[in-house]
């Protein structure tokens, strides 16, 4: 039971439209979305986030620990928690039908998608609905599900996703990146082995969700980044120039032999890694003067820790406690960074370690794939209908084989004498060679030679080249 007094000190929500919007499986829900129609016309939306820091005093035993940890870590079996499961999974997490503490920004905002006005504050709310991305999904398709029938929970679902589209659109057009990557995904069996790879693709009711977090996040850093008061950024550099420019001219070579993903691939990999910081420079992948995170603070240290500042700053609230993280600001921002970086390190290893695990069972079998690296040690290969990566030794390629390797173009290049005769002589004429060139996307058929889970090694051989 939440204490009457708490109740009265904030603005109290529980009468307004507002429901969840998450993936099947989760258990901790710590943002919720509600949506009204002032008596102006214009739409009234609630970014509703956890009041984490009300049940997680500072520096308290488990506020400690919280910020050790940094982040929870979700492994492909499990999930590390940042926060003790009963915050998390019960005290915390925003369920239907049950009053919960939330750090809000309501906005008012107009048919354009324009903010007029917003509140930052405190607040209670009682969620209506809990549904998931496929349910909400179903609604903005126009054949919603049989459970959702609320005439005014459609509407709502219908007006946000029209405000998403907005929102979103304003980003790219502002210089954001348009990427959005599959999820790999594993159905397991009661004994935790991979029996099945997929991959869920962002929806548009995934996107709904991301731009009025994205909103809330700019918003609050805007509102006090524009104070000059101390603040956690999550910040984005621009790319390395040198690898955009072989990048840029590796597309331009190419040409339409490059298919989409690779592009993707190497944008990524020619971008500079998003990290906190006391030192804003804005987000160069949002396309944002001022971001921050403050939409997930279950899961997240930083988004506790810019909770405070805005109790601080915004609200005007005098922390009594001061935890470490307070100590030193930056020094907070660059551990939080070090164990995000841990946590994603191990989620990629986990990825990696039930790949093998299903590839074990498919040693033998032929996979069509692309090409995603070349080096000296061979050519690495990702599957195309599980994305499981396994390298084409060397070795294998350039047995008897003269060979070529051209970095700054990702590529190849291998010549053999015809015939038998694996001898080389000087000034042989070029008619006798057969040449071959293997470059980053290029399409091959591959076969499943090993997958060693002790080294963590998938061995491929060329089947089809390019």
């Amino acid at each position: 039971m939440i204490d009457n007094a708490e109740i009265l000190r904030r603005r109290d929500m529980r009468d307004v439209l507002t429901f969840t919007i998450d993936p099947e499986d989760a258990k901790d829900f710590d943002d919720a979305l509600s949506f009204t129609i002032n008596e102006e016309g214009d739409y009234q939306v609630g970014v509703h986030i956890a009041d984490v820091s009300f049940h997680v005093k500072e520096d308290s035993k488990v506020d400690r620990e919280a910020y050790e940890r940094g982040t929870s870590v979700y492994l492909v079996d499990r999930v590390i928690p940042m926060l003790p499961e009963s915050l998390c999974n019960d005290i915390c997490s925003l369920r239907p039908g049950e009053d919960r503490l939330c750090m809000s920004v309501v906005f008012t905002m107009g048919h354009d998608a324009t903010v007029k006005k917003y509140k930052i504050c405190r607040s209670v709310i009682r969620s209506d609905y809990r549904l998931t991305y496929d349910q909400a999904q179903s609604v903005i398709d126009h054949h919603p599900v049989a459970s959702i029938r609320d005439e005014s929970l459609i509407r709502a679902i219908e007006q946000l996703h029209f405000l998403a589209l907005i929102l979103r659109r304003r980003r790219i057009q502002a210089g954001a990146l348009d990427i959005s990557q599959e999820e790999i995904r594993f159905r397991l069996d009661e004994g935790g082995h991979p029996t099945q790879i997929y991959f869920k693709k962002p929806t548009h009711a995934n996107h709904l969700i991301e731009e009025f977090m994205l909103l809330a996040n700019r918003i609050v850093a805007t509102h006090i980044g524009k104070t000059g008061k101390e603040m956690v950024y999550r910040i984005h550099d621009q790319p390395d120039k040198q690898k955009l420019a072989e990048l840029k001219r590796f597309a331009r070579r190419m040409g339409e032999r490059l298919d989409p993903s690779t592009i993707e691939m190497l944008v990524i990999r020619a971008m500079a890694k998003a990290e906190y910081s006391t030192c804003n420079i804005g987000h160069y992948g949002l396309a944002f003067d001022y971001y921050t995170h403050f939409t997930s603070p279950i899961r997240r240290y930083p988004d506790l820790m810019v909770h405070r500042l805005v109790a601080d700053y915004v609200l005007g609230e005098r922390q009594r406690a001061k935890g470490k993280w307070r100590e030193n600001l930056y020094e907070s921002c660059e551990h939080c960074s070090a164990m995000e970086q841990e946590a994603a390190q191990a989620e990629r290893d986990s990825v990696k370690e039930f790949q093998i695990l299903w590839m074990e069972d498919h040693v033998g079998e032929d996979f069509d794939g692309h090409i995603v690296g070349v080096t000296k040690y061979g050519l690495f290969v990702r599957l195309d209908n599980n994305h499981c990566e396994g390298l084409v030794p060397m070795r294998n390629i350039c047995v008897g084989q003269m060979m070529e390797l051209d970095e700054k173009n990702f590529t190849l290049r291998t010549k053999r004498r015809k015939g038998q005769s694996r001898h080389w002589t000087q000034n042989e004429d070029e008619s006798v060679f057969v040449k071959q060139s293997f470059t980053l996307g290029d399409a091959v058929r591959v076969r499943i030679m090993r997958a060693d889970l002790l080294l963590r090694q998938i061995d491929l051989e060329l089947i089809t080249a390019p």
